[in-house]
C-alpha cells in the first residue's frame, strides 16, 4: 500500500510543478491556490507513504519521480530542448529510483 500511494505522491508532485509557472509568481489567484493546494497533496501522500517505507527511500523515490515526470512533461508538452545529457539524466535518476525499490 506504502508504494502505491508513494506513486500517487509523484505523480501529484509532478502536476503541483507544472503548476507553478501558470502562478505568474503567485499573481493570479486560482492558479496560486490550486499550486498550493497540489504541494499540500503531494506532501500529505508522501507522509503517509513514510508510516509503512522508510523515510530516506520514500524521499528519494519522490523526488525521482517528481524529476522525471517534470522533465517528460516538459518535453512532450511544453517543447523543452532535448538532448543527450537530459536522457542519460532520466536513465541515472530511473535507475536510482529503481535500485531504491529493489532493496528497500
Amino acid at each position: 500500500m506504502g508504494w502505491g500511494i508513494l506513486v500517487l505522491a509523484g505523480v501529484v508532485e509532478v502536476a503541483w510543478s507544472q503548476s507553478i509557472k501558470p502562478t505568474e509568481n503567485f499573481t493570479r489567484f486560482w492558479p496560486t491556490v490550486l499550486c498550493f493546494v497540489l504541494g499540500v497533496a503531494a506532501v500529505y501522500l508522501l507522509s503517509r507513504a513514510m508510516d509503512s517505507l522508510p523515510v530516506g527511500t520514500a524521499y528519494a523515490v519522490f523526488t525521482g519521480i517528481g524529476a522525471v515526470g517534470a522533465i517528460v512533461f516538459g518535453i512532450v508538452v511544453h517543447k523543452d530542448p532535448v538532448s543527450f545529457g537530459r536522457f542519460a539524466a532520466l536513465a541515472l535518476i530511473v535507475g536510482g529510483v529503481v535500485l531504491a525499490r529493489v532493496t528497500a
